[in-house]
């Protein structure tokens, strides 16, 4: 007889999340407040719901993913580290409603999950972060986009013609069209910060009167596209 799969096998393990995880954290350090209840939507492997839960003592983390073998390896992650705010993972399809999700939550952090799924995923994601926020709730979006007035990398233009390649969905997307979809569900963009590897972190909240709905941002920092 076979001898059961050890918790050490279910852990999938991705290069890019380990060079990414930390420069995350520390935009996420900057722009969430010392506590509260974050959900994390398309969280993959696992090692970022594991790091950001160390990095954010104060903050209970939801991983979540649609995935069957992902959530047996975020629960592996989390068996392997028992770190206590770091809550079981759930099954979450954004597209498929109602979300399984008690609310208010304080935040919802996604990474890398636009341009490797069909664009309808955006709205669906804004809208049930405006389902799901709290008032004060913001929504974390982190990956490559293409952004009017700057010039886009080399590798993002081959990133997203090979993307687009594999699937006709996919691809890289505007962050003007990110936006007006987010207006649509009630959100503004706050706040973006240039990250590694032609990355960018996007920061929205509600809309509220009299504030501006778009920030400013930088030129993306050198190295390989869509890490």
């Amino acid at each position: 007889m076979a001898e059961p799969a050890s918790a050490a096998d279910a852990q999938r393990h991705s290069a890019a999340a380990e060079r990414n995880r930390q420069p995350i954290l520390e935009v996420l350090q900057r722009w969430l407040p010392a506590r509260g209840t974050a959900l994390e939507v398309a969280s993959g492997t696992g090692q970022h719901a594991l790091h950001f839960a160390a990095g954010l003592p104060g903050w209970a983390w939801q991983p979540t993913d649609p995935d069957p073998a992902a959530l047996a390896s975020i629960a592996a992650w989390r068996e392997a580290a028992v770190i206590a705010n770091l809550l079981p993972p759930q099954t979450l399809d954004v597209m498929a409603l109602p979300w399984p999700i008690a609310a208010p939550l304080d935040a919802i952090f996604c990474a890398n999950m636009l341009h490797i799924a069909p664009w309808a995923t955006c709205g669906a994601l804004t809208q049930g972060a405006a389902r799901h926020l709290a008032r004060s709730g913001r929504l974390v979006v982190y990956g490559p986009f293409f952004i009017d007035g700057l010039a886009t990398s080399p590798g993002n233009l081959a990133f997203d013609a090979d993307l687009r390649a594999r699937n006709p969905a996919w691809g890289l997307r505007r962050l003007a069209d990110v936006e007006a979809v987010a207006a649509q569900a009630g959100l503004a963009l706050q706040d973006r910060a240039a990250m590694p590897a032609n990355n960018t972190m996007l920061l929205f909240e509600r809309v509220r009167s009299g504030r501006p709905g778009a920030a400013g941002g930088t030129d993306r920092a050198p190295g390989a596209p869509g890490d």
